[in-house]
């Protein structure tokens, strides 16, 4: 089956451009349902929870990598691109899951994973077995220095160096990440068309887009020229920990290079054959992120929008903060398209990266809501969940295990969804999991909260619904985001639409000038500020939003 002749889903109509204002919600597949009593989540666990996903009103799914792995990094070390690992199910179990998905209007984004494979993937098998098999320039080897030390200084993200030593082909390999993820060696024409064919395969069995994984790693130089050293006044911890080395240079020469445009041409073009299929690239880069989203997802021949890391760093979002980020994507970004979020399965829950509480997590569900751009929710979000604290002798996460105990790791953002607090693993599984489910979770639990009508999971069904209802909020033009004082102000317009927004991001209540005109109150069961006289009170963590009539 070709692009041209794929079916369309039932129940999800031909939009191409449904990606522009979507609400898409990460499920993270180890840690969502069980649906075989094993202790890990699965595929046939997610399609039995899609009435809950339907229920929150998003747009589309992202899963996280379920392909065949050894799962040293959990999936993200992939050893087969077109299987299913038993751990998750089968393909079969996977149609399965796209079926119940698309029948409830949800489409359904999967990961992948680029840039590198696992080392027991079949294709680096034979590359590191000699210099001269049909594989051997299918990765990214070098010889060492004269002194036997790696040809350059390029570092790991998950510590060391990112070189390893190959006895076999008595070469380096160069690896982003653990040393069993060798780097693919994109420059190589054979490679990209192997990885063209991957995404074919998935999009020929249905599947509505990719959350591309490190969308900026995939080429390297090709004359191996050393990282310069970053200055420490610019380093930040947004993409390593900051007791990383890996923070201490500007990776110009690792990662960012400018061949990628032309493969990411060539994936547009594939997608494009299809009825409305979808990238969003994660760009992983602290110095300039927002820049390289905004060139690659400028156009019509790119990614569509990008994953934005500038709310998943330690840095609390004031007002001030909010008004920079957006002040940035005007300056660099303003032609590109941004996927906002503020979880995901690598970063410290927000509620507790943070320090909300139940009003604060509302303001900023209703604020993700109401900006420019896509949005990702990660599962637990619309629960408030708080980070776990896992202990080490239970952790899985080889990450946290390097650098413990200044960086605990990443397992305190995947413990398993909570269902029902009033049973065994609160409803996970009937067994044991492979992370502990924290005690305090089961009081955030799906069926208690569906019980109680001030629950911050009502919010965000509400929230997003009006998302929804508005072109303006979904799509709409965004004027420049003012801060004054704590709260944050700007305007969002489509077509005849005029929204003024504004959002008291503190404790304490403030008195704001709401600009001409006649205005309404929208949203009342969201934020309930009314404008008197030209003027709002607003409560502490209190939003508004107005409608010109």
């Amino acid at each position: 089956m070709t692009g041209n002749t794929l079916p369309v889903a039932t129940g999800l109509s031909i939009d191409k451009d449904w990606w522009r204002g979507a609400v898409i919600y990460q499920i993270y597949p180890r840690s969502f349902q069980d649906s075989n009593g094993d202790g890990v989540g699965d595929l046939l666990g997610i399609a039995e929870r899609m009435p809950h996903i339907a229920s929150l009103g998003v747009d589309a799914i992202w899963i996280s990598p379920f392909f065949t792995s050894p799962m040293k990094d959990f999936g993200y070390d992939v050893s087969n691109y077109c299987d299913v690992d038993p751990l998750f199910g089968t393909l079969a179990d996977f149609d399965w899951l796209v079926e119940r998905a698309h029948e409830q209007g949800v489409k359904v984004i999967i990961d992948l994973v680029l840039s590198h494979t696992s080392d027991l993937h079949p294709w680096f098998v034979e590359s590191r077995s000699s210099r001269t098999n049909p594989h051997a320039d299918w990765y990214v080897w070098a010889d060492p220095k004269p002194d036997g030390t790696p040809p350059n200084n390029w570092l790991s993200i998950f510590g060391g160096p990112g070189w390893q030593w190959d006895a076999r082909r008595c070469q380096y390999y160069m690896h982003n990440f653990l040393t069993s993820q060798p780097d693919l060696n994109l420059h190589n024409p054979d490679v990209q068309q192997a990885l063209l064919d991957v995404a074919q395969f998935w999009l020929d069995r249905g599947v509505d887009g990719f959350r591309l994984d490190t969308i900026n790693f995939y080429f390297h130089d090709k004359e191996l020229r050393n990282n310069p050293a970053l200055p420490s006044e610019e380093r930040n911890d947004s993409i390593a920990p900051a007791v990383n080395p890996y923070n201490h240079q500007n990776h110009i020469y690792d990662k960012n290079r400018p061949e990628n445009l032309d493969f990411l041409a060539r994936l547009r073009a594939l997608l494009d054959t299809y009825p409305a299929a979808t990238i969003v690239g994660e760009v992983g880069d602290a110095q300039r992120g927002m820049e390289i989203l905004g060139e690659y997802t400028k156009g019509n021949d790119r990614a569509h929008m990008c994953y934005a890391f500038e709310f998943l760093a330690n840095d609390f979002p004031d007002a001030a903060r909010v008004a920079d980020v957006m002040d940035l994507v005007d300056r660099v970004a303003a032609q590109g398209w941004a996927c906002w979020a503020f979880s995901n399965h690598d970063v410290v829950r927000h509620t507790t990266r943070w320090g909300l509480d139940h009003a604060a997590s509302r303001a900023y569900a209703l604020l993700l809501m109401c900006l420019r751009g896509s949005v990702c929710i990660y599962q637990g979000e619309e629960l408030g969940l708080p980070e776990a604290d896992v202990p080490f002798e239970a952790l899985q996460d080889p990450y946290g295990i390097e650098f413990w105990p200044e960086f605990k790791g990443r397992d305190g953002c995947r413990t398993p969804f909570p269902w029902d607090g009033k049973l065994q693993n609160a409803g996970f599984s009937p067994v044991l999991p492979w992370l502990p489910v924290p005690y305090e979770h089961h009081g955030y639990a799906v069926a208690e909260q569906e019980l109680d009508p001030g629950a911050l999971l009502h919010h965000y069904r509400r929230v997003i619904q009006l998302r929804h209802d508005h072109p303006a909020l979904r799509n709409g033009r965004q004027s420049p985001v003012r801060a004054e004082g704590h709260v944050i102000q700007f305007e969002r317009e489509q077509n005849e639409e005029r929204l003024f927004l504004a959002f008291n991001l503190s404790e304490e209540p403030v008195d704001i000038k709401v600009p001409r005109g006649e205005w309404q109150a929208l949203g009342q069961d969201v934020n309930g500020a009314i404008p008197l006289d030209g003027w709002l009170h607003l409560g502490p963590w209190q939003p508004c939003i107005l409608a010109a009539v």
